[in-house]
């Protein structure tokens, strides 16, 4: 799907080994003004040529508040001199807490005291960030996801994604196994938990936290098929450990371990940083999935039946993948509360009614009267069934089990309600179905 310049962070070829994707929800196969560099709608992890992921080595206290104010700009000075003299590490190294060239994460416990967990090159596993920032460690940038999906310059007044949101790191040998973290590091290899950051230490002594608001990760029931069920949304942790929600979203209080769940990700894994939320598909899943040649065929197979406007007794046709947003003349449309599908008419109004509602002609329900898309990103389906359902009230159309599978997806919104939204365009489902079976007419010849 995607030229080689794109995907930056290692060239693939036709041996190279796929990981997995991360795909956006709320867009239809690409961001509205296009996709660019390492901005985009879907983001391929494939192996790299040599290993970046890095595991945790040593444990350093600092105790003087020059110390810490040096470390929260990634030990631009000699902090050495502060480290305590019974530090946790055995035989900690003064060079390699402040070497710019280490991975650490910094946990502020006072103005006085900063515990540094320093981290060392993995040769076993590939690391993959993600985050609102542009700097160079984050390999997929990711903003604030528009419900509606509307335009892509659309003005968020201030992010609550975070600049390094998350990262993952995945195994390099089979079965490639792959894990979520909260929080990536930063251009100086540093993770910095300031005072008012959840951080606590763990039974076994080693220190954990969570970002400001949060990292929330689902693993769907079944993994990512037509007779998949909604998972339990959990909290990832710095350290990669879950925990339940917390009361609200960026809450002091860490909810509790569940010690029988882990951070590995699985296909139709969704993944919620807070303004964006990003379904991971293995590999080996998406082999089962529906191609954009799939999805294009299917469209041309619906045209080919000629649906007509049982009114106007037009010919209807879904317009081409590559003219998604634009409404055209031979677009159908449908009541959504029926399912009737119809050419575009201007009567039906009805006083007493919002403006988008009106009477179907066919059966006389009243409900909104809207252009219908096809559902075009191949990585929200979950079969290859023809396209027969329609999202209520966007419009946009997918396989029925696909369709019904998001209509029972509750997705995290705002900072601490759940709703379920299309995963085309993200805007809250409505209706007792969220989802309509359309009814076409073919042509009466």
């Amino acid at each position: 799907m995607f030229s080689p310049s794109q995907e930056e962070h290692c060239a693939p070829n036709k041996e190279s080994i796929k990981y997995g994707e991360l795909v956006v929800l709320g867009y239809n196969g690409c961001l509205p003004n296009g996709d660019r560099g390492r901005r985009k709608s879907r983001f391929a992890l494939y192996k790299r040529p040599k290993s970046n992921g890095v595991r945790a080595s040593s444990v350093h206290v600092i105790s003087t508040p020059q110390a810490s104010k040096d470390l929260c700009i990634q030990n631009e000075g000699n902090v050495a001199d502060s480290l305590q003299a019974g530090a946790i590490s055995h035989s900690p190294t003064k060079e390699a807490i402040s070497s710019r060239g280490q991975h650490s994460i910094s946990y502020t416990l006072s103005r006085s005291q900063t515990v540094v967990v320093e981290y060392t090159h993995d040769k076993d596993t590939d690391m993959f960030q993600i985050g609102r920032s542009t700097e160079s460690p984050i390999d997929f940038v990711v903003t604030d996801t528009i419900s509606g999906n509307q335009n892509d310059e659309t003005q968020i007044t201030q992010s609550t994604i975070s600049r390094f949101a998350c990262r993952i790191v995945c195994d390099r040998n089979p079965p490639y196994t792959a894990r979520i973290f909260a929080a990536g590091f930063d251009s100086s290899k540093n993770i910095f938990l300031g005072e008012k950051a959840a951080k606590w230490k763990n039974p076994d002594g080693h220190m954990d936290g969570l970002t400001t608001n949060g990292v929330l990760v689902m693993h769907p029931k079944g993994g990512f098929t037509e007779e998949s069920k909604p998972g339990v949304w959990r909290e990832i942790s710095v350290c990669g450990d879950v925990y339940t929600l917390r009361e609200t979203r960026s809450a002091q209080q860490r909810g509790k371990l569940v010690e029988n769940e882990t951070n590995i990700l699985q296909d139709g894994s969704l993944i919620d940083l807070c303004g964006a939320t990003l379904l991971w598909r293995t590999a080996d899943g998406l082999l089962h999935t529906p191609t954009q040649k799939h999805i294009e065929a299917l469209r041309q197979e619906i045209n080919a039946a000629r649906p007509q406007c049982p009114v106007g007794l037009n010919t209807l046709a879904f317009p081409s993948i590559n003219r998604k947003d634009v409404v055209e003349e031979k677009q159908p449309w449908a009541y959504l509360t029926c399912g009737h599908v119809h050419g575009y008419h201007n009567w039906g109004h009805r006083s007493d009614t919002e403006a988008n509602e009106r009477e179907c002609p066919m059966c006389r329900t009243v409900g909104p009267y809207v252009p219908l898309w096809l559902g075009c990103e191949a990585g929200f389906y979950v079969d290859a069934g023809p396209p027969t359902h329609a999202f209520s009230p966007c419009g946009h159309v997918s396989s029925e089990k696909s369709a019904k599978y998001w209509s029972q997806i509750p997705l995290p919104h705002g900072t601490h309600a759940f709703h379920a939204a299309c995963p085309f365009c993200a805007t809250q489902l409505t209706g007792e179905e969220s989802c309509v079976k359309l009814i076409f007419q073919g042509p009466i010849d």
